[in-house]
């Protein structure tokens, strides 16, 4: 092979080299934003993410997956988003207190007692048969100046893995309940999944039912009655995860509770955080 036979051979692989490489930088530039918008909630797979929980906690709840934000979501008919809640409705370093599992005849008139001496107002998650059970309790809630939300019929944590079918029953038979016990005085606000157990159809149900989907930031353990000191001293170290902590008053003996948000009540208050309710619709 001659001189120019040979140089035009090495040419061609240079080009051909320089080719697969450009290729190469190509591929790679279009696969970052897929990578990097899986792990931040902006890529194809944004929704699978964001809708995971946080793991199990001992009283089967789950730190609700939506912690760190999507407070977004699409907007409803009546103007209801359907991304998970979490802010407050007060805004700036306001906390919003809520209460989970009730109404209990035992429990749900000494945490009223508890937000009525402080001068604070929280909004009440509840089981649906409770509420039908004790109308008298949900009227006094709503009475106080407290709002209601729809913690389902059954409290399943399950329910994100069961058909739509299900999900949609669960929702609204409670919200049903719930509108009957408080006698036309009050509308459902909220719709909290068991658990932290949401799906984006169970979002859907709810925010054109006109009922927000409500998640939390911080779990205080209570229900797994830890101790009173334990309460005050979880909501105290998760105080920075987000304004929204969660309590119960209802699954059993609630009295840690009370004396724990009696409490963190005072501590916030001298912290200088006011309380509000969640955000509900778009501004």
């Amino acid at each position: 092979m001659d001189f120019k036979a040979r140089a035009g051979n090495s040419v061609s692989r240079r080009r051909v080299a320089l080719a697969v490489g450009a290729v190469a930088v190509v591929a790679t530039a279009w696969a970052i934003p897929s990578v990097t918008g899986s792990l931040h909630g902006s890529g194809p797979n944004a929704n699978a993410v964001q809708e995971q929980g946080g793991g199990p906690t001992t009283d089967g709840h789950n730190s609700d997956g939506s912690a760190k934000g999507n407070d977004g979501g699409t907007q409803q008919q009546g103007g209801i988003p359907d991304g998970i809640a979490h802010a407050s409705e007060a805004g700036g370093n306001a906390v919003n207190i809520t209460i989970d599992d009730g109404p209990d005849p035992t429990w749900t008139p000494k945490v009223l007692d508890v937000l009525k001496r402080h001068g604070v107002k929280a909004t009440f998650c509840m089981i649906g048969p409770q509420a039908k059970a004790h109308p008298d309790l949900v009227k006094q809630v709503v009475a106080a100046g407290h709002r209601l939300c729809d913690h389902t019929v059954s409290h399943d944590t399950t329910m994100d893995k069961k058909p739509v079918a299900y999900q949609e029953k669960e929702i609204l038979d409670a919200k049903k309940m719930i509108d009957e016990a408080a006698g036309g005085s009050a509308q459902v606000l909220y719709y909290r999944a068991p658990g932290g157990s949401f799906t984006p159809d169970s979002r859907r149900i709810a925010a054109a039912n006109g009922m927000r989907p409500l998640g939390w930031n911080i779990d205080s353990k209570d229900f797994n009655k830890p101790g009173t000191a334990a309460i005050v001293g979880t909501v105290k170290k998760e105080i920075g995860n987000g304004p929204t902590i969660l309590f119960h008053d209802g699954g059993g003996d609630r009295q840690q509770t009370v004396e724990a948000l009696d409490q963190v009540l005072t501590w916030l208050k001298a912290q200088g955080r006011p309380t509000g309710f969640p955000v509900q619709s778009t501004p």
